[in-house]
């Protein structure tokens, strides 16, 4: 599974964050963005910043998605 998130839908409430904090940070901008380690997907972010999800946190990250109240994260299979 791979996660992206789109930075003109986001509403920077941080549900994503709270639920999986392992993929997910929110930055100086309000904004919120996929991380892979240490490695923050910020620059540009978008669908260029499509980070892999580790296996045990896929339910989370599905759950994170499904809450989002922007419904900006968007999950692919991978």
């Amino acid at each position: 599974m791979k996660v992206w998130i789109d930075q003109d839908l986001c509403t920077g409430d941080g549900l994503c964050e709270e639920i999986a904090p392992a993929v997910f940070t929110l930055l100086d901008d309000g904004l919120a963005y996929v991380k892979a380690g240490d490695k923050v997907h910020d620059d540009p972010g978008g669908s260029t910043g499509l980070a892999a999800v580790p296996s045990d946190l896929e339910d989370a990250v599905t759950e994170a998605a499904e809450e989002c109240p922007g419904e900006c994260i968007f999950v692919e299979a991978g």
